[in-house]
């Protein structure tokens, strides 16, 4: 008798592979019918907890906190993405783009300053969708109504850094904003912008949490059902505040197994339609200090599908709203 494949027995219903969680690369591929490249790009922002508008030097574990400057030497948009789907297309057979609005907090701005850049993105060709990273406290109505007015335009993807839902972890890492903060942003940028797919991103292995922390930042976030979440490994990359605490041995990064399991704990708490965009990243390796096993991140995958199908388990079996 001819054993079943992974795919044949995955009992994952968001999924055409042996994945057990719903992946970004499923997602655009359903949306839009074809393989999608994400086109990072440099709009020249700061952020609120770098310029002095709610904090200082950026959160501990960002590399640009302790040393941005006004002056970055920021290609043009146009130029940046020029060079991107370049690459891509080198990697891929696409023709299929979204630019990725990603460097620091991209609403921290005027919110004509913003229609005006998203407006000329959007024109950038072969893109089908815009994405842009920022803050949830950096979200007044005026931005939110942009927001709004582009995603009748364009598809818009607005990604907010939530790190943790522990306010004292957040108070630690500079993170410069209260939970209940993140949650009115997000709920505000929900009702003011319905068209606008909302992602999270999340951080595992922050200084002094354990695993019933990042559990709990999961819990959270599953409750207020984002269509998107970013799962993040915290790296300890040179020049920053962590580093220095590692150095000194006040911070012990995660180990890989821990990671592993619980990364599978969080995906079975969030709800099975909620798109998972990531499991893990990798930092540069110039400026990755640790951990290093982080540097494998396909075999780290890999082995989340492997502990799931250990555990007979998927994205959702667990999810109950709290």
């Amino acid at each position: 008798m001819a054993s079943i494949s992974q795919i044949d027995s995955n009992p994952f219903k968001y999924s055409d592979s042996n994945k057990r969680y719903h992946t970004y690369n499923y997602y655009l591929k359903n949306r839009f019918g074809k393989k999608c490249a994400k086109i990072p790009l440099d709009g020249g922002f700061t952020c609120p907890n770098i310029d002095g508008t709610c904090g200082h030097g950026g959160c501990i574990y960002c590399s640009g906190g302790s040393s941005w400057g006004q002056s970055r030497g920021v290609a043009p948009l146009l130029e940046q993405y020029i060079i991107g789907t370049k690459l891509m297309r080198e990697k891929w057979d696409t023709d299929c783009f979204i630019p990725y609005l990603q460097s620091y907090t991209n609403t921290h701005t005027s919110p004509q300053i913003l229609e005006k850049m998203l407006d000329h993105v959007s024109k950038f060709d072969g893109a089908v969708m815009i994405d842009v990273a920022t803050r949830a406290d950096c979200l007044s109505s005026e931005i939110i109504s942009v927001l709004d007015k582009v995603s009748k335009v364009i598809p818009l993807t607005v990604e907010l850094g939530l790190q943790t839902a522990n306010d004292k972890t957040a108070e630690f890492i500079n993170r410069c904003h209260t939970y209940k903060q993140f949650e009115d942003g997000f709920l505000r940028l929900r009702q003011g912008a319905p068209n606008v797919k909302i992602g999270i991103h999340i951080i595992n292995g922050l200084p002094y949490e354990d695993g019933e922390d990042m559990k709990n930042t999961a819990i959270r976030v599953a409750n207020l059902h984002p269509d998107l979440v970013k799962i993040h490994l915290l790296h300890v990359l040179r020049d920053t505040p962590l580093a220095e605490l590692y150095n000194s041995g006040e911070y012990i990064p995660m180990e890989r197994d821990d990671y592993i399991n619980i990364v599978c704990d969080q995906l079975e708490i969030f709800p099975a339609d909620i798109v998972i965009e990531r499991v893990t990243g990798d930092g540069l390796e110039s400026e990755l200090i640790a951990p290093l096993w982080s540097k494998k991140k396909v075999t780290i995958i890999n082995d989340i599908d492997k502990e799931l199908v250990k555990r007979d388990s998927y994205q959702g079996k667990y999810w109950r709203k709290t």
